[in-house]
């Protein structure tokens, strides 16, 4: 299935000069969401995992059903103010400005495997964060699965060292 042409392009969103990928597109279609999901929980698999974590919010989306499926936990990464326990956070560079992200300090166990979910892999900043968050706790990051990757802006390379895998591959 062409996963690509499920996916709404949304010029000017959030800032102007940015070209949105829209997945609410993909998710509404049953056969398309099925197929994200089958994709990226092979990889999944594949990569022996102890617990999943998702990056707010489109990364829970994607996070959950793995976690489920994997028969392990699922972790919240969640922006300031969201998390009601003690946290620790990172901030990052996005391509449209910068932010932070919190995890709680009892989310991940020294030595777990951790398989980082999100929706989009762009600069790699917001990644990069969440792998650096599993870390401090002592967590080791297994892989970090992505729906989308824009080629483009390079996020991979921010990720040098760190097995990544994305379904659909925008070139440009």
């Amino acid at each position: 299935m062409d996963l690509a042409s499920t996916i709404r392009d949304v010029p000017d969103f959030p800032v102007e000069g940015i070209l949105f990928k829209d997945i609410t597109t993909l998710l509404k279609n049953p056969a398309a969401l099925k197929e994200a999901v089958d994709r990226m929980m092979a990889y999944a698999e594949s990569r022996a995992v102890d617990v999943v974590v998702g990056v707010e919010s489109r990364g829970f989306i994607f996070g959950m059903p793995l976690a489920y499926n994997l028969g392990v936990g699922f972790v919240p990464v969640r922006k300031p103010g969201k998390l009601p326990a003690e946290k620790i956070s990172e901030s990052y560079t996005l391509e449209y400005g910068t932010n932070t992200l919190e995890i709680h300090v009892d989310a991940i166990e020294t030595g777990q495997r951790v398989l980082v979910i999100d929706d989009l892999l762009a600069t790699g900043g917001t990644a990069l964060a969440t792998c650096r968050l599993v870390e401090r706790l002592g967590g080791v990051v297994a892989g970090c699965a992505f729906a989308i990757e824009l080629n483009f802006l390079h996020g991979r390379d921010k990720l040098h060292g760190y097995d990544v895998y994305s379904i659909v591959q925008v070139e440009g």
